[in-house]
């Protein structure tokens, strides 16, 4: 293992948020089981005064998760110095088999712990906790998912030895390793374009029409998660190569780089905010009639949209401003 500040903090807060998770699993079992604000009973008392400090700690617990993702990379190109071979966190997480399944883990995650938070907000802006049973439910349901990561991300980082020979990013991501990734150069550039515009065109009308007339929620979902992995593919497919300005290098990596202006963490934050305020205004349609929540969750469902809207059109002005000002045609 390689002794690093960042791997430090990494694993120790993995290994805090996963207690965390732990704990609040057996609470969310016994919410799951007896909650009932109807009762008087000493349970029922004992779970209202824990379920706010719950919820509270679960909520930094998953702000960490959100972080924790593009420190993973930091950490990841930062140390790709180390090891023969290496040229950015592409060749890192491939010094073991351990490093690009914790990677595809975090990703996951990290949907995952933005749409609980959005349903534990909207759950906690009602007086009566309507949403408890459900924000728990998927708490259940991330905590396997987290704990694994964790796992997967100690192995990789005990497994780093200095000096281990691996491959770089050039022959992991160029055009010769199409048998590895067939379907990264499935489709030819014009109708890569013409299907990035169409998500994107399809994004914005759903979520116009959502915004102004409050219909079509998860419709407007649905194009974002879809625009999500349209558009990542897009900037491994086309994007980076205008960036790179080699048309064969396809690194997803290299982007977060000095030499590039970082313009990675940018590309990569506005399609995760695009996709979870996407996907959390049709994970609250549900309950916009719920009593308590009736005179909040719309306007709730608005901001959101208006933040997919707004992380989506960065991400395009972003792709159309690097395509245009590049030296590279194709």
């Amino acid at each position: 293992m390689i002794l690093h500040p960042a791997i430090l903090a990494l694993l120790a807060g993995s290994f805090m948020a996963s207690a965390m998770l732990l704990y609040s699993s057996w609470f969310g079992i016994q919410i799951i089981r007896s909650w009932d604000l109807r009762s008087g009973s000493e349970l029922q008392l004992g779970l209202e005064k824990r379920t706010y400090l719950i919820s509270t700690i679960m909520s930094y617990a998953f702000v960490f998760q959100l972080v924790s993702l593009f420190l993973f990379i930091y950490t990841a190109d930062s140390l790709c110095t180390l090891f023969v071979g290496a040229m950015c966190a592409a060749g890192t997480l491939n010094v073991n088999v351990y490093g690009y399944p914790a990677f595809i883990l975090k990703l996951g995650n990290f949907i995952l712990a933005g749409l609980w938070l959005i349903l534990n907000y909207a759950d906690n802006r009602a007086h009566d906790y309507p949403l408890i049973r459900k924000k728990y439910l998927l708490l259940l349901f991330i905590t396997p998912f987290l704990v694994a990561e964790t796992f997967l991300q100690t192995l990789y980082f005990l497994g780093l030895e200095a000096e281990v020979i691996t491959s770089c990013c050039g022959s992991l991501f160029s055009k010769e390793g199409r048998d590895s990734l067939p379907l990264l150069y499935a489709l030819p550039l014009v109708p890569m374009k013409l299907l990035f515009y169409s998500a994107m065109a399809g994004t914005g009308i759903s979520g116009f029409r959502f915004y102004s007339r409050g219909k079509g929620a998860h419709m407007f979902s649905a194009f974002s998660l879809v625009t999500f992995m349209v558009s990542a593919w897009f900037l491994v497919h086309v994007i980076v190569l205008y960036i790179y300005e080699l048309p064969t290098h396809h690194c997803p990596f290299c982007i977060f780089k000095k030499e590039y202006a970082y313009i990675g963490y940018l590309f990569y934050m506005t399609l995760f905010a695009g996709v979870i305020s996407g996907l959390g205004v049709g994970l609250l349609r549900p309950f916009v009639k719920i009593g308590s929540m009736r005179s909040f969750v719309p306007e709730i469902q608005k901001r959101l949209a208006l933040i997919a809207l707004a992380s989506y059109a960065t991400f395009l002005f972003l792709a159309v401003y690097t395509m245009s000002v590049s030296a590279l045609r194709m």
